[in-house]
């Protein structure tokens, strides 16, 4: 493709001038130099165009390397047919036939100002470049003006003395031609695509790498340079190989300025093109930064790729490992690297690594490269990288492009790299490098523990079906008991999550029979069975009372962990007290345990604390489960304990804590054929609380609960769209989520209120819907159960919907035993002492005593709002409106509405001090910072810590009530 020059005013005003003297008599030379595809020869048809325009005869010749061997090719080529040399056999110094030659350039000039246009003069015969060289130093006499161009881009084998290398300055002009610049560069994209969007026409500019030769054969495959008629009004999408592009012009002109370079700079730009691809991928450039870099003037660029300072060092590791994946010279690779990088081909990352400017211009170097070859390139670099002691994750990423390499070696840094992927939370790259390891050799039971461990990962990044194959072919291979024990536990749990509830059990119980002479294994899997039995409702029916009667009749044969369960499951059942509770958990962890079983107990325990209000002892075994849980294998209990750990939050009306876990639209439409989880329930009913109401629907309508999975996590989610309808306005709605809810959970035999208070909310919309004689029974029978479990949340909200059903004076006693009740709570009671205070005050307000229901709620709304329970604070307020008292006028959002403890307490956060640090410094509990920055995110309209810089620096209009 061919156009107007651009960036190129310099050089043809030079070649204008050199025009103008050799008109004038005064003959002279200019060298053009400039590396492959920069454009030197468009210079010099330019040059040839204006000289002939001026009056100049133009001699010219285009220099091939296959005439090397004939002497005088090049001269005899630009001087046109001589009859004299049809039969020259040179003298054997060549001054002969050199004297005859310019005799014939004399009589040239005597004719009349001539331009001579040598093009590529560094692939010239030596004899001629001689003679050449020697034309510079006698044309200054003669109306001759001499225009060579020459290639001189740095290549990893040393080229040949250049044209100008032995002759003095004051003979011969040379002008260095550039890399395009971007600007210049953006603007033939503009041309040929009038429509191009700043993104696009960028990303053009990359592949092109300053090299007009790249760019125009970019454009030709993109049919932007037809002659058929006008450019498409929308450029076509960027492939993202070079197999897309037609008729192939782009990879064409890689292929020959891999040629021009020659075969060791070819391979060392192959090699760094494979390495390339085992690097992390390049963050794309923002939009708008790309704009501001194309409307920049190219001086900065232009510096930058002719050898600036302002050029990025290229590290020397880079260098050294490229070269010994070539097998080049360290030091010339360097060279090259440094080179390649000022004039655009390569670009430097943020990490200071040199990549090919673009994914298009790395793939067409690739092009026809043998995979063996570049796989040995990816070995050869990861040695280097593993001797140099670099991170295993850089070492690893090559190992994945390489065959097995058959050393211990390779397998130990592909396992430390799946190890320090886990503790990043990124399971796929885990799961990529032990997928990798399994072609080391292998035994048996090594091949069985990584199969395990990369079964568990891959259903961790939601390759389901994958997973189970691995893990049912790690079930047959020999292994150790506890390692078949740790495969059982991963399989069957996969394959509860994929609803495969049977299938999990058989396989636990055919593992559980081979362990003869491990009574400590045989418990694990028992437990296990016991509790993934969970997902089926028949299955953990006959499961519990299997174990209930081998813990009547043979308790030794029971272990702590299956103990714990039963702990568990009769404390749902209404057959225990939390205190009773309590105390058969805390003598269960007291004694020994096998580690597998440890998981158990812990996640068990810590869910019967968090029932019983036992807050911190609940969240100390939280950790300690999730401290002990090997974090590469599948295990029931990370699941629960992290449930655990929401239920936590939600006892403390944490909401900030359990909305910023919610996770994003895309992550909850792809789980959403899965069923709700326990932790968006939670999730639904924070939003409720504070006023989030149309994001509170949208999630409440992202799952079909008709088509989700039998779960206890179902029946909390039940509850929870029951909450939110209700806060809807539809008690009808509510009504038959929380019946559902009620008929689901006592078919599972949960028939306390700890886990689900059905009862109570299905008694609160029975009054909103007229049938109070209901309401009441229902109510009743919730106290009755409440007084079992016997922990003062639980009963105190028994005992304050008993109060509105029952009404008048016994009612009204009711709600204030509900108010002390939950005043007396040993952890924090929040939004349920709110929903207790607000009742109460209603029921006075009903009974005429103003002053008593005023006190009680304006404690609510005060409550509500530290709480950040924007819907009860507006209940509360519209209640105090209704019993004639006007609600206080307060800014409730921006930096104004904030305390002074708040305000205090943010600008450390926004400083960035942790909870425990500022809590030392203000000596206060961390609770309380917690509760405080919590009520700041609400005030403040954000979500988090990271966001609180900008809102104290902007902050938002306050808007009064």
């Amino acid at each position: 493709m061919s156009g107007p020059l651009r960036e190129r005013d310099g050089v043809r005003e030079l070649l204008a001038a050199g025009t103008e003297r050799a008109r004038a008599g005064s003959g002279g030379a200019v060298l053009l130099q400039g590396a492959t595809g920069t454009g030197r020869t468009s210079v010099l048809e330019d040059a040839v165009r204006d000289a002939a325009g001026r009056g100049l005869r133009v001699l010219r010749v285009r220099c091939s390397p296959e005439d090397t061997g004939v002497p005088f090719a090049a001269v005899l080529q630009l001087l046109g047919p001589v009859p004299d040399f049809t039969d020259l056999a040179p003298d054997p110094d060549d001054r002969g036939s050199a004297a005859r030659l310019w005799r014939l350039l004399y009589a040239y000039a005597a004719q009349g100002p001539l331009l001579l246009a040598v093009d590529d003069v560094h692939l010239a015969d030596a004899p001629s470049r001689r003679w050449l060289r020697e034309a510079v130093r006698r044309i200054d006499r003669l109306p001759v003006l001499l225009v060579a161009g020459e290639r001189n881009q740095y290549d990893i084998d040393p080229g040949r003395a250049g044209l100008a290398q032995s002759l003095p300055p004051s003979l011969v002009r040379t002008h260095t031609i550039a890399p395009l610049g971007d600007t210049a560069a953006a603007e033939l994209v503009r041309a040929a695509y009038p429509a191009a969007g700043p993104d696009w026409t960028a990303e053009c500019v990359r592949a092109g790498a300053g090299s007009p030769l790249l760019l125009h054969a970019l454009l030709d495959d993109l049919g932007g340079t037809r002659t058929d008629g006008p450019a498409p009004d929308g450029p076509p999408p960027l492939p993202d190989t070079c197999a897309a592009l037609y008729p192939g012009s782009y990879p064409a002109a890689v292929a020959w300025w891999l040629d021009c370079a020659g075969g060791a700079t070819a391979e060392v730009a192959r090699c760094l093109a494979a390495l390339e691809e085992a690097w992390p991928q390049e963050t794309p450039v923002p939009t708008q930064a790309r704009g501001t870099r194309d409307a920049r003037d190219t001086q900065e660029t232009r510096h930058r790729r002719t050898g600036g300072d302002a050029a990025d060092p290229v590290g020397p590791d880079v260098a050294r490992a490229l070269a010994e994946a070539a097998g080049a010279d360290p030091a010339r690779v360097a060279g090259w690297l440094t080179a390649m990088t000022r004039i655009g081909i390569l670009r430097p990352d943020p990490a200071g690594r040199p990549r090919f400017a673009h994914r298009l211009l790395r793939d067409a170097v690739l092009s026809g490269w043998p995979t063996a070859r570049r796989e040995a390139a990816h070995r050869v670099a990861a040695e280097a990288l593993l001797r140099r002691g670099e991170r295993v994750e850089a070492v690893a990423a090559h190992l994945l492009r390489a065959p097995g390499v058959g050393l211990p070696w390779a397998l130990r840094v592909l396992r430390d790299a799946a190890t320090v992927a886990v503790h990043d939370a990124r399971p796929g790259d885990a799961a990529r490098y032990l997928r990798r390891a399994l072609d080391e050799p292998l035994s048996d039971d090594r091949r069985q523990q990584l199969l395990t461990e990369l079964g568990s990962l891959e259903y961790a990044s939601a390759d389901g079906a994958v997973a189970i194959a691995r893990l049912a072919e790690a079930q047959h291979l020999r292994a150790t008991p506890r390692d078949r024990v740790r495969a059982a536990v991963a399989l069957g749990t996969a394959l509860v999550g994929r609803g495969e509830v049977t299938t999990a059990l058989e396989v636990l119980r055919r593992t559980e029979g081979s362990l003869d002479g491990h009574p400590g294994l045989t418990r694990t899997v028992q437990t296990a069975t016991v509790l993934l039995s969970d997902a089926d409702l028949a299955t953990r029916q006959e499961t519990y009372r299997r174990l209930s009667e081998s813990g009547r009749h043979a308790p030794e044969l029971v272990g702590t962990a299956s103990r714990a369960l039963l702990v568990r499951y009769e404390a749902t059942a209404g057959l225990l007290s939390a205190g009773e509770a309590m105390t058969r958990v805390r003598a269960l962890l007291a004694e020994p345990s096998d580690p597998l079983a440890e998981p158990f107990l812990l996640g068990t325990a810590a869910a019967v604390a968090e029932w019983a209000d036992e807050l911190d002892e609940a969240e100390r075994l939280v950790d300690r489960g999730l401290a002990g849980q090997h974090p590469a294998l599948l295990h029931p209990m990370e699941h629960a304990l992290l449930n655990t750990r929401a239920d936590i939050a939600a006892a403390r009306g944490d909401v900030a804590r359990l909305i910023a876990v919610r996770g994003d639209g895309a992550a909850i439409a792809a789980r959403a054929h899965s069923g709700p989880s326990n932790r968006d329930a939670h999730v639904l009913m924070a939003l409720v609380h504070t006023g989030r109401s149309e994001e509170a629907g949208r999630l409440a309508e992202a799952f079909d609960l008709s088509r989700a999975p039998e779960s206890w996590e179902l029946n909390r989610f039940l509850y929870a769209r029951g909450v939110q309808r209700l806060a809807a306005g539809d008690p009808a709605g509510a009504l038959h989520d929380f019946l559902e809810c009620g008929r689901r959970q006592t078919a599972r035999e949960v028939l306390s209120p700890v886990v689900t208070p059905w009862r109570s909310a299905v008694a609160q919309c029975r009054l909103a819907l007229g049938g109070g004689q209901e309401a009441l029974a229902l109510a009743t029978e919730e106290l009755r159960l409440a007084r079992v479990w016997n922990t003062p949340r639980t009963v105190g909200r028994a005992l304050r919907v008993l109060g509105t059903a029952t009404g008048g004076r016994r009612g009204l006693h009711l709600a204030e035993e509900a108010v002390d009740t939950l005043r007396d709570a040993p952890a924090d009671a929040g939004m349920e002492l709110v929903e207790a205070l607000l009742a109460h005050g209603r029921q006075l307000l009903a009974a005429g005593e103003r002053g008593r229901a005023r006190e009680r709620l304006r404690e609510a709304a005060d409550l509500a709002e530290r709480k950040g329970g924007l819907r009860l604070l507006a209940l509360a307020e519209k209640a105090l409106r209704e019993g004639g008292s006007r609600a206080p006028t307060t800014v409730r959002t921006g930096s104004g509405a904030l305390t002074a403890s708040e305000r205090r307490i943010v600008e450390l956060a926004a400083a960035g001090r942790t909870n425990t640090e500022i809590a030392g410094l203000l000596h206060l509990a961390r609770r309380t910072v917690e509760t405080h920055l919590t009520s700041a995110y609400r005030k403040l309209g954000i979500r988090g810590r990271a966001e609180l810089p900008a809102a104290l620096e902007h902050p938002r209009s306050p808007a009064s009530t």
